[in-house]
């Protein structure tokens, strides 16, 4: 439960609003002989947005007849700059028709004093509102605490996420005798591939981990398969297709979603734009999106670089084997936006090579 304090409550800052000055000397000798101690006035009704952005207030007591601006108007003022900022106002004036009070009560104003008023009573009414303001500030600032330690932990999972993807990964690679460096690669093609499409920043920064999990099915392939120098045969060729799905598996079941999208693109990245990929023959759009992209940049990292069963292809060769495949084996738009970021591509193969 919280409580608020006396001591701050007397510490709260009181701006008094009127343009007459013998009615703020009253109010100020009222509240300074009662210990409030911070206490801030002004016979200019002009100059209250200007105090409430520098004092910040606590608490509000004005007059409404006043020259332009009135007190009707500095509340409306008031409304459009504070946002959810909880700031009570008391009106205390002579002006004392029902019309008044209610105008006054409907656009913001928390209470209403007549003058003359009796001492104890607005002296009550002043601690009954710096009592709320005070309780409205302790709420949303340990609300405030409290979101502050969800983001941190949020943070704390996401980068726990990271690293367990980029260790999966490695663990994949290193297995397939390759390298930490074509994975950094291929997420980092993928990445600015994303972009080049105009896909939001937050999907791009998914993309970018979620892809270093491509092959990490390959954990599950024999041996004899995964490191053989030559070709392999058609039954061999089979077993080596399911490390697609022993990757889905290794990552399914998953509440994050980076992982869910790891699963999807170990899944599909296999998958040719006209329906001829594995390990579900799937066709054109009905390829998930990630799992395109990251095809485009497994297969070209692949035909650049040193495998068991090939040597490294000329750049000039790779980029035309690439534009062979648009229409077939490739998404044809990507194709296209692949082609366009080639020279930032190439400083990301030097990086990393």
């Amino acid at each position: 439960m919280i409580t608020i304090i006396e001591d701050n409550i007397l510490n709260a800052s009181i701006l008094i609003v009127d343009d007459n000055p013998s009615n703020i000397l009253l109010l100020q000798r009222l509240l300074t002989i009662s210990g409030y101690r911070n206490i801030k006035s002004t016979t200019k009704s002009i100059e209250v947005l200007d105090l409430y952005k520098t004092y910040q207030p606590d608490l509000l007591l004005m007059d409404l007849r006043m020259p332009p601006p009135d007190g009707f108007e500095i509340i409306e003022q008031l409304n459009r700059i504070k946002g959810d900022d909880y700031l009570p106002v008391i009106i205390i004036t002579a002006q004392n028709d029902q019309e008044c009070r209610l105008k006054a009560l409907k656009i913001g104003a928390k209470d209403f004093i007549a003058k003359p008023f009796d001492h104890a009573e607005i002296l009550m009414r002043i601690k009954n509102m710096l009592e709320m303001r005070l309780l409205h500030k302790e709420v949303r600032d340990h609300r405030q605490k409290l979101e502050d330690k969800v983001q941190k932990r949020t943070k704390k999972l996401q980068d726990l996420q990271v690293e367990l993807i980029h260790r999966l990964g490695r663990a994949a690679e290193f297995r397939d005798h390759g390298t930490w460096s074509h994975i950094r690669r291929i997420c980092m093609y993928t990445f600015e591939l994303g972009k080049s499409i105009d896909l939001p920043d937050e999907e791009c920064q998914l993309l970018l981990y979620a892809s270093t999990m491509h092959d990490i099915g390959k954990i599950g392939i024999p041996d004899e398969i995964l490191f053989k120098a030559g070709p392999l045969d058609p039954k061999e060729w089979e077993i080596m297709k399911t490390h697609s799905v022993y990757g889905a598996n290794i990552l399914s079941g998953s509440s994050f979603e980076m992982l869910q999208m790891a699963k999807t693109i170990a899944l599909t990245h296999h998958e040719k734009w006209d329906g001829t990929g594995y390990p579900q023959g799937l066709k054109g759009e009905n390829i998930p999106l990630v799992g395109r992209i990251t095809a485009i940049c497994d297969v070209f990292d692949a035909l650049v670089s040193n495998r068991p069963y090939k040597d490294v292809w000329p750049l000039e060769n790779a980029i035309e084997e690439i534009k062979r495949g648009k229409g077939t084996h490739f998404d044809p738009n990507l194709v296209e936006a692949f082609l366009n970021i080639m020279p930032r591509l190439l400083e990301i193969k030097e990086q990393y090579t």
